[in-house]
């Protein structure tokens, strides 16, 4: 006990962990009395010193900060949506319900490529040219979680000096990881409180190539990815993969000595687009130039990005693309759900030791075990457990 807070060891602490292991995990706001953010501040604990804000918001406040474009209330909101407790989820899905009539006009733009290719700093210099022009660019930036100490660096905002010291702009860096939907559920519902929140442009960038982008590319409007020269020749488009989904595809560092390379990079890609089907129907995808030191053809870029709008909205592309990520998050939710309410059930998590021992020697095969365990599972009594999801509750301050 510290202040308040109980600490205790981290699951991945080993077992021979002596009073010499510095790690610890503080029992959170919950578990303390206090509910005024300063709780470890003696002076506020006294009352001879008065918090600056309250630690808990309502629901009506966390909907009228995010609506009015508060950046803190905004910031709270997204914190609430990647709470990994439980008893969060129901309060951040009753405050997203009441948001999302607000939402749906932003422009959402993806970007990817390999660690190194200079993403952050595009997207830098991009932001700073929107804001420029009048925009309201909010920039989620998604930071791959260690699976052993289930924690991320949420440094990416760091390389953004200048973009996050305007007003126009808001920057989020968060976690991949994590129960009750990892990225895609997160990250989808941190965009919908951005735009709730009147940011006009959504930037998402992604942890690097990896099965991330195919997430992220369903849950935007225009996918870009960010390449370096001398990536290879026609043989990779062949092979395709991060290739396909790209509305656009940036040869960054197109700047002083290497402006040759790139453009005989920009050449190669090219000839490798002809192997590939494009991503967008009726959008053809091409190679472009950039400097994000230079600024070099981030004007021309957004300009793709408008022509592409204009394009797709009209041939109905835009709007259906839309609706098929909003039944895609649907399904995906279903299966999430399904997924914790199986392993949250109490009679199947009565039975689940016994069960993995049985398995474990040799007694039944894993079918076997699946089949026994499903058989357990109630879904009236999990649904139970969820049906208050979306009711109003009276919420303890």
């Amino acid at each position: 006990m510290a202040d308040g807070y109980e600490v205790s060891k981290p699951e991945w602490a080993p077992e021979q962990a002596d009073s010499k292991f510095a790690c610890g995990v503080m029992s959170g706001i919950e578990g303390v009395r206090d509910t005024t953010v300063g709780n470890l501040n003696p002076a506020i604990r006294d009352g001879r010193l008065k918090p600056r804000r309250a630690m808990f918001l309502s629901e009506d406040e966390y909907v009228a900060g995010v609506l009015e474009g508060s950046r803190m209330a905004l910031s709270r909101a997204i914190t609430l949506i990647e709470s990994n407790s439980p008893r969060h989820f129901p309060k951040a899905q009753r405050v997203l319900q009441r948001l999302l009539p607000h939402t749906g006009n932003a422009l959402r733009i993806g970007i990817t490529g390999v660690p190194g290719a200079g993403k952050s700093t595009m997207i830098e210099a991009l932001g700073n040219m929107l804001c420029a022009e009048g925009h309201r660019v909010a920039v989620l930036t998604v930071d791959p979680t260690s699976t052993v100490t289930r924690g991320s660096i949420l440094g990416d905002k760091t390389r953004m000096g200048t973009l996050s010291r305007r007003p126009e702009a808001f920057i989020r860096p968060s976690p991949a990881g994590g129960t009750l939907g990892g990225v895609a559920r997160k990250s989808r519902e941190t965009m919908l409180l951005c735009e709730a929140a009147g940011y006009d442009v959504i930037i998402i960038e992604t942890v690097g190539v990896g099965q991330s982008e195919t997430t992220v590319r369903s849950m935007v409007d225009f996918f870009m990815l960010v390449v370096l020269t001398g990536a290879g020749d026609e043989l990779q488009g062949i092979k395709k993969g991060i290739m396909e989904l790209a509305d656009a595809i940036v040869i960054n560092k197109a700047d002083g000595d290497n402006l040759t390379k790139a453009q005989v990079a920009r050449g190669q890609y090219e000839r490798m687009i002809e192997y590939i089907r494009p991503a967008t129907p009726g959008w053809p995808t091409h190679a472009y130039l950039a400097s994000a030191v230079t600024h070099a053809g981030l004007k021309d870029l957004w300009d793709v990005i408008q022509v592409f709008r204009r394009m797709t909205t009209e041939s109905g592309v835009f709007t259906k693309r839309r609706d098929s990520q909003l039944l895609d998050w649907m399904h995906s939710m279903i299966d999430e759900h399904l997924h914790n309410l199986f392993f949250d059930d109490p009679v199947v998590n009565g039975r689940m030791p016994e069960v993995r021992d049985a398995v474990l020697l040799g007694r039944i095969s894993p079918t076997q075990a699946v089949a026994e365990l499903i058989s357990m599972f109630d879904v009236q009594r999990a649904a139970m457990r969820q049906g208050n999801l979306f009711r109003t509750q009276p919420e303890k301050r």
